[in-house]
């Protein structure tokens, strides 16, 4: 799908939507906890339904009424025998996969994009060969059997984090049954912010876990039902506040000023980003990277450290949008571990926009056409974190029609 904009300015107020990242880990929760639990607010991206097949691909019960998801765990890890399907989540792969390594009379196969299935999961790979259990990547589907046995885990901290939560709910499965386990992060940790959002969601639970001088510890404990509301998603938010910084006047509601979200420090970037050329490090926000990078070729340019691992995202946002930028005007040096956006004079870029089939490569880029005009391919993409981003965008009066 395409979406054509002409230049605008955009005002009004909108509401953050809910958190992709506490939503899957809600929900995973609920499924490990005994009983019905009740999360509201949760918004169906993409990723926040492949984790709620996956999760009742292993036994939990899932109902979705509006915007309230039910769980009750009480059959979850059951199935001895599951296939999961991780659509283009890495998040829901990641968290999975150590959830299904509990019993080596179990096998599972994930299946998902070419690009998800691509991406690293060394960790895992190195833990299955360590401890002897199956771990197959065939290219179209993953195989994993058998059981991660001693709940202590050292971790290198410059992988994703994704993999540290993924070992975290492995832990808690085994805490249920009696049994203590750690995970030692060998420094320096990067998106520390996350690992603090998956503590924070599985004490809700009743969870006995602590992060403390790089190492994780978890205790026996009793996981319980919870109700609650998914906060508002500072990642996605971001690319609402952006318009503020571009001439527009918008209001975002939602957020909440204690989260745990890293992401939350884009405001402090974008300011910087207002006062002149700044030096950026994103090791612990890759998400804001894409935006940080749009705003930047909209202000005075800016120097981004901690960017490699943009490289394992959907894209590899770094030489994305450096490549798309350019279409704007704007030039971009690429390192392997830095980027520099260059000032520059925007104009309408010179040819579509092109999706990457990456969502925060396709709302960044949206920020610019509001100043420029122009044509971006792809606008479906961000069904994958912030499925109503145009209508939300529409209604601040943005001048984008989508045509197929």
């Amino acid at each position: 799908m395409k979406a054509i904009f002409d230049v605008c300015r955009l005002s009004g107020t909108a509401a953050a939507p809910p958190s992709k990242s506490m939503g899957h880990r809600l929900i995973i929760g609920a499924a490990l906890a005994d009983g019905e639990s009740v999360i509201r607010g949760v918004e169906y991206s993409n990723d926040i339904t492949a984790t709620i097949s996956c999760a009742r691909a292993l036994g939990a019960v899932v109902l979705c009424e509006g915007d309230t998801v039910r769980v009750n765990g009480g059959g979850f890890l059951s199935v001895k025998n599951a296939v999961l399907d991780c659509g283009e989540s890495g998040s829901t792969l990641r968290f999975f996969i150590p959830l299904c390594m509990s019993g080596s009379d179990r096998e599972y196969t994930f299946l998902g994009s070419e690009r998800l299935l691509s991406r690293p999961l060394s960790v895992y790979e190195s833990l299955s060969r360590e401890r002897g259990i199956k771990f197959e990547n065939i290219g179209n589907c993953i195989k994993v059997s058998g059981d991660l046995g001693v709940g202590s885990f050292t971790v290198e901290g410059g992988v994703s984090s994704q993999f540290i939560t993924g070992l975290t709910l492995a832990l808690i499965v085994r805490a249920k049954n009696g049994e203590c386990g750690e995970i030692t992060i060998v420094p320096p940790v990067e998106s520390r912010p996350y690992i603090d959002m998956t503590v924070a969601a599985l004490r809700k639970f009743g969870a006995r876990v602590s992060f403390t001088d790089d190492k994780i510890t978890v205790e026996p404990c009793e996981l319980h039902p919870i109700e609650c509301r998914v906060e508002g998603d500072w990642s996605n938010a971001a690319f609402l506040d952006v318009y503020n910084h571009i001439g527009g006047d918008v209001t975002v509601t939602g957020l909440d000023e204690t989260s745990t979200q890293g992401d939350r420090a884009y405001r402090e970037y974008f300011d910087m980003l207002d006062g002149g050329s700044p030096t950026i490090d994103v090791s612990d926000t890759p998400d804001l990277a894409p935006v940080l990078f749009a705003l930047a070729a909209a202000k005075n340019g800016a120097h981004f450290t901690g960017t490699k691992r943009l490289a394992a995202k959907e894209s590899d946002r770094a030489s994305v949008m450096a490549h798309e930028l350019a279409k704007f005007g704007a030039y971009v040096d690429v390192y392997e571990n830095d980027a520099v956006v260059h000032k520059c004079a925007l104009h309408a870029p010179t040819s579509m926009i092109e999706r990457h089939r990456d969502h925060r490569i396709v709302m960044a880029c949206s920020t610019l056409l509001t100043l420029t005009g122009g044509k971006l391919d792809g606008a479906e993409d961000v069904n994958k974190s912030f499925p109503s981003y145009f209508d939300v965008i529409k209604k601040l009066g943005a001048e984008v029609r989508l045509e197929k």
